[in-house]
Order: structure tokens, then sequence, then C-alpha cells
């Protein structure tokens, strides 16, 4: 009855919202997608939304990180906290509401946190064969996460050859000028009979980013903290404030992946993949002052690293239940550290370091049968653990001397999964699908606690939860050209080892402390939607969303041994902890057209719009959520033919008011822009952009555009560092 009834708020939202926005797709009726049950399937037959990014348009926007990737979608919001980032946002969720899958294996892990999250930059976009993001709930297939959205990610493959030899190999070399990007990179491919090896290797260096010159002067860098040869921390004038001091990295990718087909039916494949940044400033936190001083002298990620061994093995053989077998099973070890000291008081000199590993081993098992002309079964099972470690000292920076302080997590934690699901596509004719799924999780967490730090009143923390999740829908296509479609799906999140244990500062002067008695997060979604061409080269996209997320994990005041407040790192702070006292609703409609002149002009425009409330169960206070982007968009219009590709597009953000502003960012109003009441508020924006892509020889590409030609000064929605000024970008890339 609750699926029912969303189902008609659904209905109602796309009235209600007078103010519509749209997004940029690629509806291709005939497009094939995996995203939404792990085998291709045509877009026609489904009844969900999916988005795919091309390879194309990879090379010709050529996207520094795998954030700056999903950006290209127009689709999905990306935040930076810093430049070494990036938080994607779906329909109003984000972290770890979204789920990210590389080749098969689930990325998220058991410390993803309700904070922005910087994981997705670890994957190389340069090594990306296909991008698909699916949205809404994605829990019946993936399970945990899944609610605002999965983005499913396939990098580059290599084929077998019959010839018994095949050779290629793509390089390139990258310049763009407001942060000074040097990137390198080269992939090559060797295809036997019935072996295939390719090999990815990318090298990018990026120093401080500039920002635009027009714009408001709060997202500047007036001034930057250093150390003196006196050992001391000052403040001094920076001789070019739209430079963002301390905000460069540098960043490896290597991928090896070998591909053995014995016979006509089976396929395995083992892939390989290392991620390395340098230490990474978290910028927003370098410009944070109070009473107009800085609060840190350091504050930085130390090396995030990413390692996994993926195994991929496909039967494609007949039998009595199943048509074709799938087996991924992952192993990743995920390193990362936060180090940070301040600028005054008496802990000035000694830097607090935390170190967290996460070692996690999945495993997947999907089937997939015809079992008869209409209808079409998929199953499968899903196993899932993490181990995570987290260690943490006090450094003495001037005598190099040690001391304890408390870890981020607790030491030896566990988050394991296990689910079954099912589903059936049926064919009721030529025109009518209907497509139906179910999922079984079970989830445990635990937590054990030390009281060297904190005088925790338990000293550990298991949770057992289990979750059932639906999706039922159907998809019309009354001619080859047209389909509509509607779906009502459940998604959950199951609580994890960041949202039971961990002992944090939000921000400065407000700690998080453990809550070990949480429950999972429950999501129930409704979309309808329209994709087709209504008139020759004339193609129109829409679809209207409403999700309604029960017993949403939030942060709120919380009290520990009784206290209100607590020392530390040495501050007062007052104590919060993540519960369950939240409903959160996002509804949103996203609509699309794509104007194709003739094969070679195109004109494309999409914009998207989403709004929501979160409604606090206990107290009734009713505030805008954190997640929820303001309205953005792009126009495109586009030149192709066999060795030119140009394209002007513009980019742009709606306002969001202080009074619309979620409670969370006005307390981080040192990210924001000013009203005329001296409030905090996030400002429209609309960036010019050029692109173009020339084919000098048969080997031998050519990449050159300009973002940002006004030279614009803005900073998206939430983000800590102010988007890059006029940047002009080069590329030379060479393919035999």
């Amino acid at each position: 009855m609750k699926l029912i009834h969303l189902m008609g708020m659904c209905l109602l939202s796309v009235v209600a919202m007078a103010q519509t926005e749209t997004d940029t797709i690629k509806t291709y009726l005939d497009e094939v997608v995996v995203s939404v049950n792990r085998w291709e399937q045509n877009q026609r037959e489904i009844s969900t939304r999916v988005a795919k990014i091309t390879p194309s348009l990879i090379q010709l926007q050529n996207p520094q990180t795998s954030a700056d990737l999903l950006g290209l979608s127009n689709q999905v919001f990306i935040q930076k906290s810093q430049l070494g980032g990036g938080s994607p946002m779906i329909r109003g969720f984000a972290t770890n509401r979204i789920l990210l899958v590389v080749d098969g294996v689930r990325m998220n892990n058991a410390i993803f946190r309700s904070g922005n999250l910087q994981n997705v930059i670890s994957f190389d976009a340069n090594a990306i064969q296909n991008t698909e993001v699916l949205f809404g709930p994605g829990s019946v297939v993936y399970g945990s996460d899944a609610i605002g959205g999965v983005m499913n990610f396939t990098t580059l493959t290599s084929t077998v050859s019959s010839s018994g030899f095949r050779f290629s190999a793509n390089a390139f070399a990258r310049y763009a000028s407001a942060n000074e990007e040097k990137t390198g990179h080269v992939d090559f491919s060797i295809g036997l009979k019935k072996w295939a090896f390719v090999t990815s290797i990318t090298k990018s260096d990026f120093g401080d980013l500039k920002m635009g010159s027009n714009g408001p002067d709060d997202y500047t860098r007036p001034d930057y903290q250093v150390r003196d040869e006196n050992g001391n921390d000052i403040t001094v004038t920076n001789p070019n404030p739209n430079v963002q001091l301390f905000s460069g990295y540098n960043q490896l990718n290597v991928m090896q992946k070998v591909r053995f087909t014995p016979n006509a039916h089976w396929d395995f494949t083992y892939g390989f993949h290392y991620s390395k940044t340098s230490d990474v400033p978290r910028y927003d936190r370098l410009i944070l002052k109070s009473a107009n001083v800085f609060t840190s002298a350091e504050w930085y990620y130390g090396p995030q690293k990413w390692m996994m061994h993926a195994l991929n093995a496909q039967l494609t053989k007949r039998t009595a239940i199943s048509d074709q077998i799938k087996l991924a099973v992952g192993y990743q070890d995920y390193e990362e550290s936060r180090h940070n000291r301040n600028f005054t008081g008496g802990n000035r000199n000694r830097r607090t370091d935390r170190y967290e590993r996460v070692k996690a081993f999945s495993i997947n098992v999907d089937a997939d049968k015809q079992l008869n002309e209409k209808a079409n079964l998929f199953y499968g099972l899903e196993y899932v653990t993490n181990a995570v470690g987290s260690t943490a000292e006090r450094v003495n920076i001037v005598d190099g001397t040690t001391s304890g302080v408390s870890t981020r997590y607790p030491d030896g934690s566990e988050w394991r999964s296990m689910a079954a699901y099912a589903g059936l596509r049926y064919e009721i004719n030529s025109k009518w699908i209907v497509n139906g799924s179910a999922r079984y999780t079970n989830v445990y967490t635990y937590a054990p606690f030390d009281n060297t730090y904190f005088d925790f009143q338990f000293t550990e923390a298991t949770l057992k939860n289990g979750a059932t999740n639906g999706s039922l829908g159907v998809a019309f296509n009354p001619t080859l050209k047209i389909k509509l479609y509607a779906n009502a799906s459940t998604g959950f999140r199951a609580p994890n080892v960041d949202d039971i244990g961990k002992v944090f500062d939000s921000q400065p002067g407000t700690v998080v402390v453990p809550n070990p008695n949480l429950k999972p997060e429950t999501a129930y979604n409704t979309e309808i939607g329209f994709a087709g061409k209504i008139v020759a080269g004339l193609n129109f996209d829409f679809s209207a969303f409403y999700t309604l997320l029960d017993n949403a994990i939030v942060r709120g005041p919380y009290t520990f041994n009784g206290q209100t407040q607590i020392d530390y790192d040495g501050t007062l702070s007052d104590v919060l902890a993540l519960q369950n006292i939240s409903e959160l609703t996002v509804r949103g409609v996203q609509l699309g057209l794509r104007w194709d002149f003739n094969k070679q002009f195109q004109l494309a425009s999409n914009l998207n719009l989403q709004k929501g409330r979160e409604k606090n169960v206990e107290t009734g206070e009713d505030v805008s959520p954190t997640h929820v982007a303001p309205a953005f968009g792009s126009t495109r219009f586009s030149f192709t033919n066999k060795k030119i590709r140009l394209m002007a597009y513009a980019n742009y953000n709606g306002k969001i008011k202080f009074n619309d502003l979620a409670l969370s960012e006005r307390a981080d109003a040192h990210l924001y822009a000013k009203d005329a009441n001296g409030n905090p508020y996030a400002p429209a924006w609309a960036t010019f952009n050029f692109k173009s892509s020339f084919e000098v020889a048969k080997f031998v590409t050519i990449d050159a555009g300009v973002e940002n030609i006004l030279d614009k000064r803005y900073r998206p929605y939430s983000s800590g560092i102010t988007a890059p000024g006029r940047n002009f970008i080069f590329a030379l890339r060479v393919k035999v």
C-alpha cells in the first residue's frame, strides 16, 4: 500500500513542480545496458532510467578524474571539498547512499561515510571503456547502499584474435592551464587466439588551482598559513588571491588485465588495479577561520591507496538451470589517512595522524535463463566481507616524540553481507514488457570499542539486520521509436562501521560519538518516464520520480555518559551521534531534448530539478536535506565529421537561498557567498565552453578547448574549493 501511495505522490509531484529541470541523456532505444540486472539488456526492455557516458565523449571533454567523468553526464552533480576529490550526488542522495561498481565488484566499503567521499577518483578516467548510471534504488541486484543510484564502470577490455596476433596502443599527453595539469597516459593490448592482455598506465600532476576573476570575493584566498624559520605558524598575504594555494596533488594509476578463452563456452578475465595519490590538502579546512584566525595550520589526507584484484568468469553453455552464468570475485585493499594540526592553542606543535585500512572480499554469482519465448529469469547470490583496521598517533613536530590518541574507528571492526535475489522479465506481447524482482539481504556489523580515551558504556556493538527489497516495473513500446515506462521499487542501507563506531569532529566544536543502536534505512521509490523520437531527428526524454527514505540516519544532539559536551582533541565540543530520527523525501523531474539536424550537426539540452525535505520525526522540525543539488543542466551544439569534432556548450546551476540551505551547509558558512544580510547562500552561475578534436594524421589526434571562457568565479553547491577559472586544455593523442 505504501508503494501505491508513493506512485500517486510521484504523479502529484510532477503537477506540483512548475519549475521543471531536465537532464542530458543518451537515449537510444536499441542501446544495450548492463546496469539493471548485470546482464546485457536492450534499453526498450527496461523500466528504469539508465544513462551512458561514451568513450568518444570522454576523449573530447578530457576529464581530469573519474569524478569529472561522471559530471559529463549532466545528470550527476559533483561536489568537491578539495581538488583531489569529487563526491557524486544522484537524485538527492550521495556518499554511502549511492553505489560504485567497477568491473562487477562493489567499491563501497565499511567506512564509506555520510560526509563527502573522494573514493571515485581512485580509478582511472582514461582506462574506462563504458560508464552507466542507474537512477533510483538498485538494491534488488546490488544490495545495501544503492538508494539514489548505481554507477557502473567497465574498464578497458581486450579481445582474442582469430588470426593469432593483434596489437593496438593509445597514448596521450595533456596540459590544462587552470591547475597546470600535466598528464601522461599509455595503454596497449595484445590479442592471441585464446589469450588477450591490456595494460594501462596514467600519471597526473595537478598544481594549485586558479579560480576565475569575475565573481564573489568571498571565494578568494586573500591569505594563507605557513611555518616560519623560527617554528611559528604565521599568516601571509597571498600575492594572487585567485590562486588556491595548497590545493595541488599528483596521482598514479596502473591497470593490468589478462583474458583467457579456452573454448567457446568459457571466458576468464583477471584484472589488477592500483591507484595512489600524493598527500591531498583538505582545502575547505585550510581556509576555515575562527575570529579571523586560521583554525588549522595543517590539514591533509595522506596518500589514498587502492588496490583491487578481480576475477570474472562467464559460462555461456546452456544447462537446465541457466543459459549463462557469471562469477565475479574481488579483493580490495584500501588505505587512507588524515593529518591535522591546530594553528593556535596547546596542540599547535602536535599533529594528529589517523590511519585507516580496509580489506574487502566479495563474490557474486549471477545466472540468466530463458524460460520460454516470453519469460526470462535472472537470479544470483552475493557475499561481501570487510575488515577494518584503524590506528592513530599524535606527533610532536618539534622533537619528533609521539603519544597516543583516539582512533577514528574501532580497530578490528567487521562488516559482512549475504544475499540472494531473483528477477523475471515477461514480454506480454511485442509492446508490453513487465519486470519484477526481489532480494533478501542479511548484514552483520561488529565494532569493538577501546575505553583508553573515552569512557564508553559498552565494549562492543553487534548489529544483525535483514532486509527484503522488491521492484516492479512496466515498459510500453507503442512503436519502435517510443517507450513509456513506470516502476516502483524499494532500497535499503544497513548501518556500517562508520555509522556505529566513528568518533570524529564534523566541524570544529562538535564531536560525533558512536551509537550502537542503529537500524537500516529503507527507501521507497516510484518513477514514470518517456523516451523516444517525436519527429525525424528530434528526440525527447522525460522522467519523474519520488523517493521516501524512512528511518533515515542523520546527525543529531546526543549525550555521552550523560554529558552534552566533551573534550575532543583539546576542544570542548558539542556531542552529536548518528540516529534513525529522520524521514527524507525527494521528488524531481528530468527532461532532455536532442535535435539531430543532420549527420553532422546536433543540438542537445537538458536541465535537472529536484526538491527535498528532511523531517525530524522526534521534534517535527522540517529542513532542507544536505545532498539535494540545485537546478543544473547543459546546452550543447556540436559538429562532427570523419576528422573533426567541435562542441560549443554552456553549463549552468541554479541558486539556493539561505532559507533553503541545509543546516549542515549553514554551519559551513565560510564555503559560501554572503547575501545582502550577511547570510551564506549558493549563487546561480553559468559557464561557456568550447572543445575540439582534430585528426591531423592517420594515427594522430589533437584535442584543444577552453572552459569557462568568461572566467567566472563560482563554487558548485556544497563544495569547499572554487571551480577553475578560464582553462585552456591541450592534448596530443597517438593511436596505433
